[in-house]
């Protein structure tokens, strides 16, 4: 496990931390809108006046990376559709899954591709990153390791790492994009690339025509399963229950989130803001369900409804007060059970005119909280090596320019998402060593099962994790290594040109 710590820290060190053009601005006050944009529904690509092609990017899958792609290519001016096979499911699943946490390097690429949305997003959200934050003893509720993730955010002017409600975040995408591009109850089921043009095609048969095809649908993703056939997920070893509950706590404006950690099972708990907090238990048990052929995300009720709370008290009822309260406090109907799934780490993200984005590409397990952040650092990637593509020339030439593009968008994207892939795993497998005292159970010392002796390996797993972790969270806020450009800033030379 040293050793797999040792790797990551080098990865981390050798990976360079980019630096954000970022200045301070003045947000004029926000106003609710709807974006309506040209929509073809001609099967033939759109041509511009003077031999410019706008290039058309389809888009299948309406989550928070397919959104933020959409709005991102709207500002480039490419023509953009969503797909998406059911909104009120998204809005369902983020009910009961609770905020997503952003962090201040995913809150930049959202002001560089609209301020204006982003100024909505950081005041509908929850800030965390400004109060204590890390990672805790389960059971005598002692901190372990404490990360900052303000300072380095502040220093750079970044906006500090918060959390948003799902539904709420969805809600102002859906707006800015506009209704008309977000096309709901439209699954994408399947895909045909031609040398000049890719072909998608719904459940219902309908056919829609673009340059591009990215695969934002999810970890069950069909675009991925098109592209390179149909592989299992990799369950976790770990289910998860959440919760939300109405309770302010006592230590509310001075720590952001913590989580408690325990032999295989930890338990994180966060301020979500208007007197709510939002809690997971991760507990390592077998699978109790399947792979969910080619559906949704593996949210179920896999317990009998009465059930879950009792088998949360009896797991973690000689938790620490705050662990024990928060689930006491939590009515049963707000529990949810999901299997954790996720898939190891591929290098190819895509083939010719088609690519996968986010959890298709690369689902993670969320006990970092940065899948959505990575699915939007993709997005703005993924813009950025399209705009590369010439307005003009030959459709040969094209294609080609859009191949390379989007093995260029990979290729810049997996060295950093591989290193948080390898991170999540190793936080799951870190639960199954995690012995701060010597248990006596049997044999001639078993009576010395009461006395809390430490583990002589335990001090230097801690020394480790602190020196390591804030290495990894200075990285993380960093950022993908892009010089972000904001709206007015890419307007401003647009004129220029």
């Amino acid at each position: 496990m040293l050793a797999s710590f040792q790797s990551l820290n080098s990865c981390i060190q050798n990976q360079s931390y980019g630096i954000f053009s970022f200045r301070a601005k003045k947000y004029s006050k926000i106003r609710s809108y709807c974006v309506r944009c040209k929509s073809s529904l001609d099967p033939t690509l759109d041509e511009e006046k003077g031999g410019k092609r706008k290039l058309k990017i389809l888009i299948a899958g309406g989550g928070i990376g397919g959104l933020v792609l959409a709005l991102a290519a709207k500002h480039r001016g490419f023509e953009v559709e969503v797909f998406e096979k059911d909104l009120s499911l998204v809005r369902g699943e983020g009910q009961h899954r609770g905020p997503i946490q952003l962090m201040s390097s995913a809150l930049a690429v959202l002001e560089a591709i609209d301020e204006n949305v982003a100024k909505q997003i950081m005041e509908a959200g929850c800030v965390t990153g400004n109060r204590t934050n890390g990672f805790v003893d389960g059971v005598s509720g002692e901190w372990f390791t404490k990360f900052d993730l303000s300072s380095l955010a502040v220093s750079r002017g970044l906006p500090i790492t918060q959390v948003i409600c799902r539904m709420e975040l969805q809600d102002i995408l859906v707006n800015a994009v506009g209704l008309d591009i977000v096309r709901n109850n439209s699954e994408v089921v399947d895909f045909i690339e031609e040398p000049s043009k890719v072909t998608v095609i719904l459940e219902d048969g309908q056919q829609y025509h673009g340059d591009v095809l990215v695969g934002a649908d999810g970890i069950w993703s069909k675009v991925r399963t098109k592209l390179f056939g149909r592989r299992e997920a990799n369950y976790s070893n770990y289910t998860c229950y959440s919760g939300i509950t109405k309770l302010v706590p006592p230590y509310i404006d001075s720590v952001g989130y913590r989580v408690f950690l325990g032999l295989n099972q930890y338990f994180a708990a966060l301020d979500i803001g208007n007197g709510n907090m939002q809690w997971f238990a991760f507990h390592k048990q077998p699978p109790m369900g399947t792979d969910p052929p080619g559906g949704t995300h593996s949210l179920s009720l896999l317990l009998d409804p009465a059930g879950k709370k009792m088998l949360l008290e009896e797991k973690f009822g000689k938790w620490c007060d705050e662990v024990v309260a928060l689930i006491q406090e939590t009515p049963e109907s707000m529990i949810l059970q999901r299997e954790i799934y996720d898939r190891d780490m591929i290098y190819s993200w895509g083939i010719g005119r088609v690519a996968l984005l986010g959890d298709a590409a690369h689902p993670l397990q969320p006990n970092l909280g940065q899948g959505g952040c990575m699915a939007i650092e993709d997005c703005y990637q993924l813009i950025h090596e399209l705009d590369q593509v010439p307005k003009t020339g030959s459709d040969a030439q094209i294609s080609d320019a859009i191949r390379l593009a989007l093995r260029q968008y990979a290729k810049k994207r997996i060295r950093r998402v591989g290193i948080v892939h390898a991170a999540t795993r190793m936080a799951s497998e870190m639960l199954a060593l995690y012995q701060p005292c010597i248990q006596f159970r049997t044999g001639p010392l078993a009576h010395l099962s009461t006395l809390k002796i430490t583990h002589p390996a335990f001090p230097m797993a801690r020394a480790f994790l602190q020196y390591l972790l804030p290495e990894f969270m200075t990285w993380m806020i960093a950022g993908h290594g892009l010089s972000l450009k904001s709206q007015r800033e890419r307007e401003r030379e647009a004129k220029r040109t």
